[in-house]
């Protein structure tokens, strides 16, 4: 059995959420918040067979959509105009992470 820690955009969530459950995929979702992105992500876990990982992940990356966003420039102690131009920056749209789990129980 693996874990799929899979952190997606909000304005993926309720699609992904959809489709995923329509397929029988049981999942938890967390809130999270990132650091250098602000738009709002959530984390979502997946306890998946091992065989139905790749399956899993095909369905989240066909319900998902990279973004391009333009963020203000970094904030820093060196002098400079560069420092606070815009910049685009790629939003993907799900981050997955895959892992083995040595025990699953339900209590």
């Amino acid at each position: 059995m693996k874990l799929a820690i899979v952190i997606l955009s909000n304005k993926d969530l309720p699609n992904v959420l959809a489709v995923t459950s329509t397929e029988g995929y049981q999942s938890t979702k967390i809130a999270t918040a990132g650091q250098f992105l602000e738009s709002g992500q959530t984390t979502v876990l997946y306890g998946v067979d091992d065989e139905k990982v790749e399956d899993l992940l095909e369905l989240i990356k066909n319900n998902v959509t990279k973004r391009v966003v333009r963020r203000e420039g970094v904030e820093s102690t060196l002098e400079g105009s560069l420092l606070k131009q815009p910049v685009d920056v790629e939003e993907f749209g799900a981050v997955a992470f895959v892992i083995d789990v040595e025990q699953f129980r339900k209590l």
